[in-house]
């Protein structure tokens, strides 16, 4: 999605993070809210999947719809968030609506290629399965 790399998002140091940087590597980016009971099902999935499949170069990309930098990090620490977390502080709708999200709900997300094509995305909490599934469609032509 050309709005997703065009996008600087804030690290969990408030750090400014380029989204362009991740352009070339298959990416599962995952809008999320600390207020979304949904998404705290889906966080320690989205984790299994890092554990799994980040040594092949899957990289997941939490975006969290907050700003505010320490709830999102102790968020984090308590859910065992253990992929990259990143907070779109006030872009997060406009971003999404961008993506293919024009209700801006949550959770979403994107299944992005190495061409940085979107190749999936779901609305909504995603299971096991869906995500070993997109996994495997990202990394299956190595």
């Amino acid at each position: 999605s050309a709005a997703l790399f065009a996008a600087t998002l804030h690290d969990a140091e408030d750090k400014p993070f380029a989204m362009a940087q991740l352009k070339g590597r298959p990416l599962i980016v995952n809008f999320w809210a600390r207020w979304c009971g949904p998404c705290r099902a889906e966080i320690p999935e989205l984790s299994a999947a890092h554990d799994k499949h980040a040594k092949r170069g899957l990289v997941v990309v939490g975006i969290a719809l907050d700003d505010k930098v320490e709830a999102v990090r102790d968020f984090a620490r308590a859910y065992e968030m253990r992929y990259t977390g990143l907070l779109a502080k006030e872009g997060g709708i406009a971003l999404m609506q961008a993506s293919g999200n024009p209700k801006a709900v949550v959770p979403f997300t994107l299944v992005i290629d190495r061409k940085g094509n979107v190749i999936g995305s779901k609305l909504g909490a995603m299971n096991h399965e869906e995500i070993e599934a997109a996994a495997k469609q990202l990394l299956g032509a190595q």
